[in-house]
């Protein structure tokens, strides 16, 4: 894992006063004609950090929208989600996606993504909604409608499922996203700011619970800070994406979380890299986009002069096989990996055993929910590729 993600959190309220907090989120809020706009840094790492964005409609109602803002600092969105993010230059342009693009009078939105940061990360202040600068509200034209009885049956909570998303061919962009099956796989390049380089990723297809994929990757620069991590989602990364996840589950329950994973590590020259499973906890059981995970487990099947977070704890046999046990804490959560003494590329695991064995040793309350469980390559810097020929998570 190294010096991975989300060190720091601030706090800074209005666009023009700024505020430190023991903890917290950095928001700037800016009152728009016929809007209003937060920004909110919930939280930053070295190079790199998550933002969450709040628009809401102050005028007449919309069906699309499009908003932007400037960076003062260098900064460059690299992954979003509930919205399109594009930059050119400093100049960064978001539009909805096709679920939350109607925004009533008075109604929000919202949509997070991961950028990268370099010397400052000022938030910015001058914020614009369909091409209309952000500086108050208007009386809409047209009246909002009349307040009715709430419905019998509420809405739902959850956005339309994306449809799968399986594309030919290589996909190179910070932006791009494969949706399969159950899982979806981002072009994640979240620390790219502390090196130069580039990744891509492409399926070989799959459905419900089994799927098959591949990333490729060139990275230049610091040795001891990830540049990417292509991974297969399964449940919460920020957000929800994809459907019928199975996820989240209590550990209390004792749920089986059974997974199996074949793959091929081709490396050109020397490389920093783990492949590993990634899985976030919380302490509540439908986490949103700006709640932060309490703790975080990484099992490493497969590395190259990469070392995880925090220190050595020791050592445990889990299916049958012997794991360092690391330990440390990120700033915001506690990082647990489990590392294999001895690569391999083909698992069968139940993660369940994992995490049991966390609750044995006190380190980890049995009421915490797992929320999501990824595998990809974590890859700090060099040249090669990782072939996923199958994949899949089975939860019962």
């Amino acid at each position: 894992m190294g010096n991975r993600k989300r060190l720091a959190l601030l706090a800074v309220s209005t666009a023009a006063t700024v505020t430190v907090a023991a903890a917290g989120v950095a928001v700037a809020q800016a009152a728009a004609a016929g809007c209003a706009v937060r920004y909110a840094v919930s939280s930053q790492w070295s190079g790199g950090f998550n933002a969450d964005v709040t628009v809401t409609n102050l005028g007449d109602p919309l069906t699309s929208w499009r908003l932007t803002w400037t960076y003062a600092a260098g900064q460059q969105a690299t992954q979003a989600w509930n919205a399109t993010v594009t930059q050119s230059g400093a100049q960064v342009t978001a539009t909805n996606v096709a679920y939350n693009g109607a925004i009533a009078t008075n109604g929000t939105v919202g949509f997070g993504f991961t950028g990268s940061w370099s010397g400052a990360n000022p938030v910015p202040t001058n914020f614009a909604v369909n091409g209309v600068t952000c500086n108050g509200p208007t009386t809409p034209t047209t009246p909002p409608p009349t307040t009715t009885a709430p419905p019998t049956t509420p809405p739902p909570t959850t956005p339309p499922p994306i449809g799968d998303y399986p594309p030919s061919g290589r996909l190179c962009n910070s932006t791009d996203a494969i949706d399969i099956g159950k899982y979806w796989i981002p072009n994640n390049q979240w620390g790219a700011g502390t090196g130069s380089g580039s990744q891509c990723i492409w399926t070989s297809g799959g459905s419900g619970d089994r799927i098959s994929w591949g990333t490729s990757y060139n990275w230049s620069g610091q040795a001891g800070t990830v540049k990417s991590f292509a991974a297969a989602i399964l449940g919460w990364h920020w957000g929800w994406r994809r459907q019928n996840t199975g996820l989240p589950v209590q550990l209390s329950a004792n749920r089986n979380v059974n997974t199996s994973w074949q793959f091929t590590v081709t490396q050109n020259g020397t490389v920093n890299q783990n492949v590993a499973y990634d899985c976030w906890l919380h302490p509540i059981a439908n986490p949103g986009s700006a709640d932060q995970p309490s703790d975080e487990l990484m099992i490493w099947l497969y590395r190259s002069n990469a070392s995880p977070a925090g220190s050595r704890q020791g050592t445990v046999t889990i299916a049958g096989t012997t794991w360092e046990i690391w330990r440390g804490y990120v700033g915001t959560w506690n990082v647990y990996s489990y590392v294999r003494t001895s690569n391999t590329t083909n698992a069968n695991l139940n993660i369940r055993d994992f995490t049991n064995d966390l609750v044995a040793r006190g380190w980890m309350s049995s009421s915490k929910y797992l929320t999501s469980v990824q595998a990809g390559p974590e890859i700090f810097t060099g040249n090669g590729q990782v072939t996923t020929s199958t994949y899949s998570v089975t939860i019962n």
